[in-house]
């Protein structure tokens, strides 16, 4: 096993578990405004992370095209760094615009107590 193999093995591997993170938290996470953060964190270090690893894996057999495409994937890495904070603040944004408040904790109430219930028809 070559060493690139085995960073490619690393980066791909971390980016999975950063995506994996990143559901978990969206899942778990208590309102809207919870939700976002592992959203836009974690995706976005999953998406740098399998990208980067996508781009050694490209060098494999370095030539100049290889080059160029490397270079390309880590552009893609370099605006989604660059976008997906901005569209996570714009969502939040939207969200208390709209009037959408975040979640409370009541004090002194466990979490089967606070959560909000469900409307029955």
């Amino acid at each position: 096993m070559n060493i690139i193999d085995i960073i490619v093995a690393f980066l791909l591997v971390s980016g999975f578990i950063f995506f994996l993170g990143g559901a978990i938290g969206i899942i778990r996470m208590p309102d809207f405004y919870s939700r976002l953060h592992p959203a836009g964190k974690l995706d976005t270090l999953g998406i740098g992370a399998m990208v980067a690893g996508l781009a050694v894996y490209n060098l494999h057999h370095f030539s100049l095209t290889a080059l160029l495409v490397s270079g390309k994937m880590l552009l893609i890495v370099f605006f989604v760094f660059m976008s997906s904070p901005t569209a996570t603040h714009s969502i939040v944004d939207a969200g208390m615009r709209a009037g959408l408040r975040p979640w409370t904790r009541k004090e002194g109430a466990n979490m089967e107590q606070s959560e909000p219930r469900k409307e029955e028809n």
